[in-house]
This record gives structure tokens, sequence and C-alpha cells, in this order.
């Protein structure tokens, strides 16, 4: 039986609704600290001297990202104090972890790599601790304002102000590092936090009383869980895999694609202009073409084709390692790789959020989007060993065949897929939209 054809947003709908306007510097506050813990930090290290080795350790501190499951339960039950009185409960969160990113900045940008690692490793997992946290909430905040078919539009929303922040920490972050120091460049990053802040304050309240009447934290956690493998059975296990490792060659491309880009002899005008600024446009680009092969090809079609382009791009920086430092080369590998990783994201975020049950959407979401980013986080952390033993293209070329057993296990999900689809697409139908004025 063929379900109706469901209402699609207008334009007017985009431009009328504050809430998916709101997704814009919420996106930008969550995408921001990103790089600064991450590939950007990773020049400031290598140009000061640490080592490879010691580089790709220290992405670890992205970690936190991958653990966030653990507290969102926390976040879900308890009030900040005095920011949950004036604010609400999950604006309060917001502006807490806001808050904490900025400082975590400053002291990344207070420290000095060559004579106090230390303080920058610490302040970096501040930021990350913190950054992660904001995430939970953000996403908590989405799910409780707007209806499901809201959903879309206000994920949209976010991925563009999330890439916008991406080219101010990367680009932006090598400019000012480039033509005056890195102190300055985290310095300046911290102010633009400001852009989140603001978009918590003018963020309505979500609808907070069923958090109050969550179960035990302990119960939280394991709840979600049993709920998937209830609907799922034995399927959950290569549905868990494939999500492990679909974004894993873009992780760790993303640890020492900077080195690489330093290593060869790219200037930092050069990696910003061709990386962090003409790349992350892209990355855009990707995204929607993602998009629409979703609505043009379906979810399986999609998913299978990003997670086939996207461990193949690290075959470029296998090439661009062995030609040394060609600026032709160059764009070439950040257009492949860029645009492939932003297609794949968004088929990614639409399999993960067509997983979730509506009883447990916020919760199974934190727990699956930190499942993602776990493998390549652990096995970007040893990049710089295997760079330092093996050299970049067998890192590159090894990361590029994860994609043989990620077209399998895309086969081996393809009915559970179709039927996750085809399920959800009648749930829409029979559930009536809940609109803004009912959250108060």
């Amino acid at each position: 039986m063929s379900a109706a054809p469901k209402r699609r947003l207008s334009f007017r709908d985009i431009l009328t609704d504050g809430r998916v306007a709101l997704m814009l510097p919420l996106g930008f506050s969550s995408g921001l600290p990103f790089l600064l813990v991450f590939s950007t930090l990773s020049a400031w290290l290598r140009e000061a001297g640490i080592s490879r080795t010691e580089i790709g350790m220290l992405s670890w501190v992205a970690l936190a990202y991958s653990f966030k499951f653990l507290w969102a339960p926390i976040v879900d039950r308890y009030d900040v104090p005095v920011l949950a009185r004036l604010l609400g409960r999950r604006r309060g969160w917001m502006a807490l972890s806001q808050i904490v990113v900025a400082l975590g900045l400053v002291g990344i940008a207070s420290s000095n790599p060559q004579t106090s690692l230390w303080l920058t490793v610490a302040s970096a997992l501040l930021v990350a601790f913190a950054s992660a946290t904001q995430d939970v909430v953000v996403d908590g905040w989405r799910i409780d304002v707007a209806a499901t078919e809201r959903q879309g539009m206000m994920a949209a929303s976010y991925q563009l102000g999330y890439r916008l922040a991406l080219i101010c920490a990367g680009a932006g972050a090598l400019y000012i590092a480039e033509f005056v120091n890195w102190r300055s460049a985290y310095i300046a990053m911290t102010a633009l936090m400001v852009v989140g802040i603001v978009g918590t304050l003018f963020a309505p309240r979500a609808d907070e009383g069923a958090a109050r009447e969550h179960l035990p934290i302990a119960d939280a956690i394991v709840e979600p869980v049993a709920d998937l493998f209830r609907r799922k059975g034995l399927i959950l296990v290569p549905i868990l895999a494939l999500i492990a490792c679909f974004r894993l060659p873009d992780f760790v491309a993303g640890v020492m694609a900077n080195p690489l880009y330093i290593d060869l002899g790219f200037s930092k005008a050069d990696i910003a202009n061709v990386s962090k600024l003409y790349g992350v446009w892209v990355g855009i680009i990707g995204a929607f073409a993602g998009g629409l092969a979703l609505t043009r090809l379906g979810l399986w079609w999609t998913l299978l084709i990003g997670a086939a382009i996207a461990a193949s791009s690290n075959l470029m920086f296998a090439w661009l390692a062995l030609e040394g430092a060609r600026l032709d080369l160059l764009i070439a590998t950040i257009s492949f790789d860029n645009f492939a990783a932003g297609f794949a994201g968004s088929a990614l975020i639409a399999y993960m959020s067509g997983l979730t049950s509506p009883g447990f959407a916020a919760t199974q979401y934190a727990l699956l989007s930190s499942l993602y980013a776990l493998p390549g986080k652990l096995i970007g952390g040893a990049s710089g060993a295997v760079v330092d033993a093996y050299g970049y293209p067998l890192l590159f070329t090894a990361t590029a065949s994860i994609g043989i057993p990620l077209v399998i296990l895309c086969f081996v999900v393809r009915r559970d897929t179709m039927q996750t689809v085809r399920e959800k697409d009648e749930k829409a139908e029979a559930v009536p939209a809940v609109g803004a004025g009912s959250r108060a």
C-alpha cells in the first residue's frame, strides 16, 4: 500500500520559523570548537615541533565526543544552578557549556606547546568535554521544540551554521596565525562563541516537564540500548558495525591531513585557502547533494554511495603524499575529500535518525553519534605513530581499504533499512504534527 504524499516545507515555512533560523547560531557554536581541538590544533603543534606521534595521541582529547552519551542523562535530569531558573533546563545547560568552551579556548591561547604542553592538553580536554555537552543539549532542544516533519530543515540549518564555523576555526584561525600569531587566533575564536550564547538567549524554552519524570540515571542509559535490541534483534550488530566504521577514514584523515600539508611544504595561507575555506564550501555542496540523493535515490542507495566515496577519497591523500607539494593536486584532493565527507555525513545523519524511537530519540541519537566517532578517534590517535614508522601513503591507503567491508555491511543491512524507512513513513502519516505553540 503506497503512502499518501507528505506536505513539503516551503521557503515561507523556512523563513518564518524562528526555530529553524536559531539552528544557525547554535550550529555555529557547536562547530567552532571541533577543529580548534582537532586539525587546527595539530597544525599549531606540528609547527611548534611536537612529534607526529604525540600529535596523534593528543587527538584522543576528542574522545569526549564519543562518550557524551554517558553524561547525557545527567544533562536531561538535573538543572544548572541559577542558569536553569533564568533560562530553563535546556538553555541553562547550553549557556554553561558555551561559557566553559570559551574558558577552555582562553586556556589554549594562554599556553605554549613547547614549554607548557600540559596546559594545552588540559585546556583542549575542557573544550572537548564542554563542546560535546553542548551537542547533547542542542540535539535535545531541537527534538523537543519541533515536530518530526521540521527536523530535516532544522538539521540542514544546523549543518550550515556548523560548516560556517569550520571556515572560521579552520581558515580563519590559520589566517590569523599566519599574519599575527597562534595566541591571537585562539583569542579571536573565543570571542566568536558569543554567537552561540546569543542564539541560546533567543531560543524558546523547550518542553521540560517530561525530563523531571525520567528514569534513574543507570536505567536512563540501559533502557534506550535495550529498546534498540528489542526492535532490531541480531541485525543490530552489523548496523552498529556500519555506524562505527562509516566515518573512520575521514577521522584519520582529519588528524594527519594538516601535518601532511606542513611536511610537504605548503604554507599556512595555502592550507587556509584550499583546505579550510574552499574545502568547506565544497563540503556544503556535498551535504546538499547527499540530501538531494536521499529524496531521489532513497536512504539505502545514498548510504551505499556515501560509504564508497568517503573511504576511497583517502587514496587522494596517498597520491598527494607521493607527488609532493603540488597545489593542483591539493585542490583535487580537498575537492574529492570534502564533497565525499559532506555527502556521507548527510547519509549517516539520516540513517541514525531513522534508527531512533520516539520515546528515546535524544539519548539513542547521542549513543549512535558517539559510536560513529569512537573508532576513528581511537585509530586516529595512533595514526601519527603509523606515519612515523611507515609513511603517509601506507596510512591513507590502508584507511581507504575500509571501504570494502563498509560496502559489504551496507548490503547486509539493506532489507532492514528499507523496512525502517517504510515504518517511519507510515508513522509520519499516522501522527499529527505538533507545532511550536504546544511547547511552553
